[in-house]
């Protein structure tokens, strides 16, 4: 079975209509519905998509996607303590976010791709990376 872990780069993108994430989240969500792939997202990103909207385009657009991440077919991971020691560990060595670090923490913790078009990613050598983006 397919497994990805989604970045909040995707969600953005996806919520914004942007491709090519709008398709290519759109077609992994249809195959999370019919059980074919599995789909986490650190609850750190959930957070974050939820500001991003709210600060960058409206409350309306933040609400929105409040309202609809409960319905999508994503198991959101609530990190424990290791997971906030591995996630620090990788913002401590490499110049990304620290959300970031959530979300590839949570890749590599279930040993699948992450899901994104954020270049900053692309800095962690082991890091599997399902690029969503326009330019890589």
């Amino acid at each position: 079975m397919k497994t990805r872990v989604i970045d909040s780069w995707a969600i953005v993108e996806w919520t914004k209509g942007t491709q090519p994430a709008r398709n290519l989240v759109a077609s992994l969500l249809m195959e999370a519905r019919d059980g074919s792939a599995r789909l986490f997202m650190s609850a750190i990103n959930v957070g974050e998509v939820y500001y991003v909207l709210r600060k960058h385009h409206a409350e309306e657009a933040a609400e929105k996607w409040r309202d609809l991440a409960g319905t999508l077919p994503v198991t959101f991971d609530l990190p424990n303590l290791d997971d906030i020691w591995e996630a620090a560990s990788l913002k401590g060595r490499y110049p990304i976010a620290y959300a970031d670090a959530f979300a590839a923490a949570l890749a590599q913790k279930h040993r699948c791709p992450l899901l994104t078009g954020d270049p900053e990613l692309l800095v962690i050598p082991d890091l599997e990376v399902d690029w969503v983006g326009n330019t890589r």
